[in-house]
């Protein structure tokens, strides 16, 4: 048996020649399999024929943006999307977690820094142990049932994809439901690389898979001047 099945799986898609021959190299000596792309499409033929485990996007590349990439490929998978970026701004950053993007790594980085955002990307999504797991605990609202432990959310036993920032979000919510959380507090539970802007946009897009009419939220209810609360209506 190949020993390196066993290793997560990261794709890395960026124009730049260079920089993904650095990015594999270093990756893979850190204990991963790397498959790199140098544009969308190419991404997009590795994802038709491989599993990944994590992939590693740059926005800018000719032809197809990496963020219009993240947003088509977030209708059908949920794999964990680190983005690399030059675009530091704030409006920048909401787009890309508007399309579902888990993380931001702004240009040039350290890459010592992309291994330790990589490995904690992968921590918060690492699958349950198939054996010798304590019981999960649930956390329920409406029809909706949240593990805390693995991070998985199902609607009447039926699962709903979430990316790691929902995941994130959820976890902080539902660990104290009914309570009124502002901002900072879940932005703080979600990690340094999330601002409290950047809140409003994962509630928005979680209410989209949690609420039958999320212009009207029953759950996932805003506190005027507070923050936010989840609620088993």
């Amino acid at each position: 048996m190949d020993a390196s099945a066993d290793k997560p799986h990261i794709l890395v898609v960026d124009d730049d020649t260079r920089l993904r021959e650095l990015l594999k190299t270093f990756l893979s000596r850190n204990g991963f399999r790397v498959t790199t792309a140098g544009n969308t499409a190419e991404a997009g033929q590795r994802l038709a024929a491989l599993d990944f485990d994590l992939i590693v996007l740059d926005v800018m590349m000719p032809g197809q943006t990496g963020l219009d990439f993240a947003g088509e490929l977030r209708r059908t998978d949920d794999v964990p999307i680190l983005m690399l970026t030059a675009m530091g701004e704030t409006k920048d950053r909401i787009a890309g977690l508007e399309k579902g993007v888990d993380d931001y790594l702004a240009k040039p980085f350290e890459v010592r820094e992309l291994l330790l955002r990589i490995q904690n990307v992968l921590r918060r999504n690492k699958p349950p142990s198939e054996s010798g797991a304590e019981p999960a605990r649930q956390v329920n609202f409406g029809p909706m049932q949240f593990d805390l432990e693995l991070g998985e959310l199902t609607h009447k036993g039926k699962r709903v994809p979430l990316t790691d920032a929902e995941v994130g979000l959820l976890r902080a919510l539902t660990t104290r439901l009914g309570e009124v959380l502002s901002r900072e507090t879940l932005s703080k539970s979600m990690g340094a690389t999330v601002n409290e802007r950047a809140i409003d946009v994962q509630v928005t897009r979680l209410r989209r898979k949690i609420e039958p009419d999320p212009a009207f939220p029953r759950y996932l209810r805003t506190v005027r001047g507070q923050g936010y609360r989840l609620v088993d209506a």
